[in-house]
């Protein structure tokens, strides 16, 4: 190649080609609408019915949660944990994103989370929920992932 062509940035055919092999394949990732409504579903259809399990059947009433509220918490969260992590692992969604066709993948492979990262997903998320901190940082990024995706290494992704 010319030095000419360099400086003008002009390539041949040959070298288009093989800029396109190396391109990796990106993933379709989901939407933030997406991702926020199957938030919203799986709350309703996970998280409420063991919210109240545990408030009125554990601890008899409100005012008896408010007590020992830390208490109540590893009550919830704990089974909590265990169905959405089952979800993430056999199925990589749970039923709220089944409802709006997108799932969580291992980012390197494009597989379901194994069992490690659906666990590290659920405790990153649990942080990132409670502390806002990282629920920002899907907005300064363009594959939308979230620092609890980051930091665990899946995507959420729109199926095809």
């Amino acid at each position: 190649m010319r030095w000419r062509d360099v400086k003008q940035h002009k390539t041949t055919h040959a070298e288009k080609i093989l800029k396109k092999d190396k391109i990796e394949p990106t993933l379709p990732y989901a939407s933030y609408g997406d991702k926020i409504k199957a938030f919203i579903t799986d709350t309703f259809l996970i998280s409420m019915p063991i919210f109240y399990a545990v408030i009125y059947l554990i601890f008899g009433n409100r005012e008896g949660f408010q007590n020992d509220m830390l208490l109540g918490w590893f009550y919830i969260l704990g089974p909590l944990g265990i169905v959405i992590i089952l979800f993430y692992f056999i199925a990589g969604q749970t039923p709220g994103m089944k409802a709006y066709d997108i799932k969580v993948v291992e980012t390197k492979t494009g597989e379901k989370p194994s069992l490690i990262l659906s666990i590290l997903r659920f405790f990153f998320f649990n942080i990132v929920l409670f502390s806002f901190v990282g629920l920002f940082a899907s907005f300064f990024r363009e594959d939308r992932r979230g620092l609890h995706d980051i930091l665990s290494g899946t995507s959420v992704i729109k199926m095809t």
